[in-house]
């Protein structure tokens, strides 16, 4: 295959990204808005408790992308690769429709969540694709390919579509992010390759995964570790207007920022994970524990604010392709699942980060209190990676079981 096929392939690939962080990330900003419109009487009785309450929409993605990422990829694991990802991105541009234009908030809660079901499995098969694309010793690189059209999307697409939604309303905004769905469902089919799924997996075979001791610590350290950065991603709105003092109108600006970290942060992540996941991880939990420590004690400032929104941001991202690579190496022969379980472990930290900010936020503690709850879901992430690791010794039980740290993912043959 042509280096320009490749990198036509990895683009589209990255838009779903792209699209996907989109319609993760995009309520965070407009929280407030979506809680007035969909809560109005709980708005105009406590402006806080009806924030808290509209949190729940960024817990109902975070779970539906739990739920949707081992079943997908389980039961379709001899899919073609391609066709298996269109189908995922026309699944994705009907929930993001549908969460634009129903009625309700209980309506909306659902439509949240069903819109999440392809997530896990989109990332997962679209990052398996990417490593097989780029070859051995460029795997994390990969990963990272896709992973930065999500991370772009918050510098680009999210503070954007939040200024959509600010002047014209959150629903508009939505039906955008459905819009570029829709393109990438075109750009994927143009250019991405077939690839075949793997003939001899089944779904008992897969969930085999879950035997693996090691697979069970590296899907903790993700879903604890990573709820830091939800914890304060999703109250960004309120600690920009609350806790800084700003207009609204800084909320894109600061998700610009936060995003530019994300960016910064998947590269970096990538190419240092690809010379060691364990340094890696506890590099980058280190920075996020410090950035976290950092914004509570400055983000009544905004120096404060943006310099440590950014490095928290930038130091979370860059987690993401260690940890993806850790369960791919874990899960041995059951590649498709244990690329979409990251997934579903980082998003368990986006639903009990914004839960979890949430209460804190409710019990009157401030706009602050999510900081410090991320900060000690951040603390306990790198404990238990500091566990998964000491497990690897060898003669240890679970060094034998699902802790090889060798490369497993198999090629995967381009057929066109």
């Amino acid at each position: 295959m042509s280096s320009a096929r490749i990198r036509c392939a990895l683009l589209a690939l990255a838009l779903g990204g792209f699209a996907i962080g989109a319609t993760e990330f995009v309520a965070m900003g407009l929280l407030p808005t979506i809680a007035a419109d969909l809560l109005p009487d709980a708005y105009a009785a406590s402006h806080e408790a009806a924030n808290a309450r509209a949190g729940l929409l960024i817990s109902a993605y975070a779970l539906g992308v739990v739920v949707g990422a081992p079943t997908i990829a389980a039961a379709a694991t001899r899919w073609p690769r391609k066709q298996l990802l269109l189908c995922l991105l026309a699944a994705f541009t009907v929930g993001t429709i549908l969460s634009a234009v129903l009625p309700t908030f209980e309506l909306v809660l659902a439509a949240r969540f069903l819109a999440a079901l392809p997530h896990g499995a989109y990332f997962g098969i679209a990052s398996l694709v990417a490593a097989s694309l780029m070859g051995e010793g460029k795997r994390a690189r990969g990963v990272a390919f896709v992973l930065s059209g999500l991370t772009i999307s918050n510098v680009i697409g999210v503070p954007i579509i939040t200024w959509v939604g600010q002047t014209s309303g959150w629903r508009l905004s939505y039906l955008l992010v459905a819009a570029i769905f829709a393109a990438t469902f075109v750009a994927v089919w143009a250019s991405v390759p077939l690839q075949s799924g793997d003939a001899g997996a089944s779904v008992r075979s897969e969930l085999r995964v879950f035997a693996r001791g090691q697979v069970w610590w590296a899907l903790l350290i993700g879903a604890v570790g990573f709820g830091g950065l939800f914890a304060v991603y999703t109250f960004v709105s309120p600690i920009v207007t609350e806790i800084t003092g700003a207009g609204i109108e800084l909320v894109p600006l600061t998700l610009v920022v936060c995003g530019l970290g994300m960016t910064v942060g998947n590269f970096v992540g990538g190419w240092y994970a690809d010379r060691g996941t364990r340094r890696s991880i506890f590099v980058f939990f280190g920075a996020m524990i410090v950035s976290l420590v950092g914004l509570g004690l400055t983000a009544s400032t905004l120096p404060g604010l943006f310099v440590f929104v950014f490095l928290v941001g930038a130091s979370a991202s860059a987690l993401s392709p260690s940890i993806q690579v850790r369960l791919m190496d874990v899960a041995k022969d059951s590649q498709s699942i244990a690329a979409a379980l990251n997934h579903s472990s980082l998003n368990i930290g986006n639903a009990s980060g914004a839960f979890f900010g949430g209460v804190g936020v409710a019990a009157g503690f401030g706009y602050l209190a999510p900081v410090w709850i991320g900060l000690g879901m951040s603390v306990i992430g790198v404990m238990l990676a500091a566990v998964s690791f000491s497990l690897d010794r060898p003669g240890t039980r679970s060094a034998r079981i699902g802790s090889d740290p060798r490369p497993r993912t198999r090629p995967i043959p381009a057929q066109g």
